[in-house]
Order: C-alpha cells, then sequence, then structure tokens
C-alpha cells in the first residue's frame, strides 16, 4: 500500500463498519482510540481486519512495566499492524512492551507517544515541562534507544527527528487539516507540509469521517498528495 493515510474511526461501531465499507484498504489505513475500543471491544478490530485493513490500535498503554507487557501482548494477538504506548513510562516500560513482541513472527509495529498535539506551550509548562521541542526529542531519543520502531509527533518536529533518529524511525503525524481551522489540536500542517517535513503516516480524522462525501474527502487528499 502506497498510502500514508490513517483514518480514525471514532464513532458508534456502526458507523465505523459503514466507513470502513465505504473506504478501501488500498486508500488508507484504518485507527481504532479509546473511544470506540471501550464501546465495543475487541469485535471491532477483528471485523476491521478481515475486512482486509491494517489496523492502527491507539490505546496509548501508559502503566507499570507488567502491566504494558500483557496489554502489548494482548493487541498483538487481535493482529493488529500497529500499536503505541506512552514514552513516558520510562525505559523499563518500553523495554517490557518490546519484549511482549519477541515471539511474534511479523509483530506489529510498536510506536511512542511523545505529546499530545493538542499540548501547546502553556500546558506542558503547567506539569513543570519548559519547553515542547527539546522534550519530545528526548523522547523520541528514548523510544529509539529501547528499540521501539517509531514515534507519535506533531509535523512540527518530525524534520528534526528524522534529522536525529535517520529516515526509518516512524514518524506518525496526528493535527493533519487539508484546510487549517479553530478545533481542539495546536501543533498541525496540511498533508503536504507534513510529507514534505517527512512524515510517514498522516492521521486525518474529521476533514474526511465528518463530511459529506467520507470516500471523495480521502480520494481528494490523495490526489492533493499526488497519490
Amino acid at each position: 500500500m502506497n498510502s500514508p493515510i490513517i483514518v480514525p474511526l471514532d464513532a458508534s461501531y456502526e458507523r465505523s463498519i459503514a466507513l470502513a465499507k465505504i473506504f478501501n484498504p488500498e486508500l488508507c489505513r484504518l485507527k481504532v482510540g479509546n473511544q470506540l475500543f471501550t464501546s465495543t471491544g475487541p469485535r471491532v478490530v477483528e471485523e476491521l481486519c478481515s475486512l482486509g485493513y491494517e489496523v492502527f490500535l491507539d490505546l496509548k498503554f501508559h502503566d507499570i512495566p507488567n502491566t504494558v507487557f500483557e496489554a502489548v501482548r494482548s493487541a498483538a494477538e487481535l493482529g493488529v499492524w500497529m500499536l503505541n504506548i506512552h514514552i513516558s513510562g520510562g525505559s523499563s516500560m518500553l523495554k517490557h512492551a518490546k519484549m511482549a513482541l519477541d515471539s511474534y513472527k511479523n509483530p506489529p509495529l510498536l510506536i511512542g507517544v511523545t505529546m499530545l498535539t493538542s499540548l501547546s506551550d502553556e500546558d506542558v509548562n503547567e506539569i513543570g515541562i519548559a519547553d515542547i521541542s527539546s522534550s519530545i526529542l528526548n523522547l523520541a531519543k528514548l523510544a529509539k534507544e529501547q528499540n521501539l520502531d517509531g514515534v507519535v509527533c506533531s509535523p512540527q518536529e518530525v524534520s528534526e527527528i528524522k534529522k536525529s533518529f535517520g529516515d526509518n524511525f516512524i514518524a506518525v503525524t496526528p493535527g493533519i487539516r487539508p484546510i487549517l481551522t479553530d478545533d481542539d489540536q495546536i501543533r498541525v500542517s496540511t498533508p503536504k507540509e507534513a510529507l514534505e517535513n517527512g512524515s510517514d503516516y498522516l492521521v486525518i480524522g474529521r476533514p474526511i469521517t465528518s463530511s459529506a462525501n467520507p470516500l471523495k474527502s480521502l480520494e481528494d487528499i490523495l490526489k492533493e498528495l499526488s497519490l
């Protein structure tokens, strides 16, 4: 698949499956996050996989090392393509998460969340972090040291992460907006800008799923990217 687009399904089970049937596994991958997984459980992942999709399980595991080990192994058993954990859980947690995948011949990609794209400098100052950019680089460095496959970051940090840790270190970027609008995402960019900065995968939700014609919106973005 050449498409870099990951479409998050933040809706009911019925709506999510309906959207999956509108799209095509050749056009995008799909993301199952906390809202959908909490309301429906593993069955939605199994159904999406049965439709031929590569599924990104976006549950951002962050707990004691043994708990994360078991959670990652359970996610792998669902047959997901990619899953994530919070890098701020520390090196022991990251190491246990990676160990949980050692026995799999074709394990899912394991990526680490740096900082949410909804956070501004003012937000992180409230929790005692002086600067977003340097903190994200430190977190990415930790993820690289613990052999994670890449990170989740905003499009604004991708070029520096690629420069520091190499082109093979995956960058997954939320906060992608074909037309920049005011919403709960702070550190954002357009799809074309994100790819030019080095993003490997673009998480694009509401501009696609909330449009009157989700398939056309997805196809229009791909055309814009010449894909």
